[in-house]
């Protein structure tokens, strides 16, 4: 058993997401959203590079050694499950545990608006979920993956890095493949999935130009595509893929994106009221012609004004579903207040006064 086990087994037994470990401080445990240290001394180079080189494999030591981060996942028998990235900072080296559950979430117990479910059923086109890091971008995907391989006969190809939920082939195929280990590069995997007769590709990361190519050209060929941008809103996801590519091509990107994307979903998780969990809340975005249009007029700073209007067919804003959790109870009213693009819509339930602007 690696010495570093004994964190993650703390870690898990307080019901953490992620375990911190990094040289100069303590270890520190990520619960319902807060970063809290537990008490053990500050964390030495020697020590902490010890407990990292019993559960690294021969290339991961030579390529840190070279001077790259690591993206890796990590199992241990009786603890978990892991995703790990392994970085260097100027007082020594650091690590991030992300615990994965070892069984892939039920959509229904995700407590996620129905409509995103409907997205499985797309035969072709693009789907977008995106969120800054940490935000459960992966559990959604995961979900909707295992909904398709449930329940429908199909090759399904996902591109991750690293491997995080594993899934195995029921009603369909499902071939799981991971950068670094089984391909160099999401765009290296795009192109080689489109000669193994895929059905459905899943994106772990859409990180730049070639991917983002990639990509389109995956869901405009025949192939259903699920793909993730650390964007916060649909705007700055369908304003991050056009700034993607080169000048001569955006052209082309907004005729894609208006006649191939399906939908965007954006999440934030918050806390509960009791203080005990966390919720996700999500914007949504469906493709309609009117979206379509301001796309390729360049209007897409009225885009929110279309999802607005668009919850007769399951679209909302962020700040609509921030605003319908509070009023249910479901998030704690001052991370709603905090999270809020217009923050006063959220001022009347605000519990800390400290966080209102102060009058002059």
């Amino acid at each position: 058993m690696a010495r570093i086990d004994a964190f993650l087994k703390l870690g898990r037994e307080q019901s953490c997401s992620d375990i911190h470990l990094a040289v100069g401080v303590p270890p520190m445990f990520r619960m319902h959203g807060d970063l809290v240290p537990i008490k053990f001394r500050d964390l030495g180079d020697t020590e902490l590079e010890g407990y990292m080189s019993e559960i690294l494999t021969k290339s991961q030591k030579e390529k840190f050694r070279r001077g790259d981060d690591l993206d890796f996942s990590y199992m241990s028998e009786g603890v978990g499950r892991f995703r790990v990235n392994l970085f260097r900072k100027a007082s020594g080296i650091g690590a991030v545990f992300r615990h994965i559950p070892t069984e892939i979430p039920a959509f229904e117990t995700l407590k996620l608006p129905p409509v995103i479910k409907t997205f499985a059923e797309f035969k072709q086109g693009m789907v977008l979920v995106t969120g800054s890091t940490g935000t459960g971008k992966s559990t959604t995907l995961a979900s909707l993956i295992h909904h398709i391989n449930k329940t429908r006969k199909e090759n399904i190809i996902t591109l991750e890095d690293p491997i995080e939920f594993i899934h195995p082939s029921l009603n369909s195929q499902v071939m799981q493949r991971e950068v670094g280990t089984h391909l160099s590069s999401f765009s290296d995997g795009l192109r080689a999935s489109l000669r193994q007769d895929p059905d459905i590709i899943l994106v772990g990361e859409m990180r730049d130009a070639e991917t983002i190519s990639m990509a389109m050209l995956a869901a405009e060929t025949g192939h259903l595509v699920f793909g993730t941008l650390h964007t916060t809103s649909a705007t700055k996801s369908i304003d991050r893929i056009i700034d993607a590519l080169p000048a001569e091509q955006q052209g082309q990107g907004k005729i894609f994106l208006s006649k191939n994307l399906h939908a965007v979903v954006t999440q934030d998780l918050l806390k509960t009221v009791d203080g005990r969990g966390r919720r996700a809340i999500v914007e949504i975005m469906i493709m309609n012609h009117a979206i379509g249009n301001l796309i390729m007029s360049e209007k897409n700073f009225q885009i929110p004004n279309q999802i607005q209007t668009g919850s007769g067919v399951g679209m909302q804003l962020k700040d609509q579903a921030l605003l319908t959790a509070v009023q249910n109870k479901e998030i704690d009213p001052d991370d709603a207040y905090l999270h809020a693009n217009d923050k006063k819509l959220f001022q009347q339930y605000v519990t800390d006064p400290d966080l209102l602007p102060k009058a002059n």
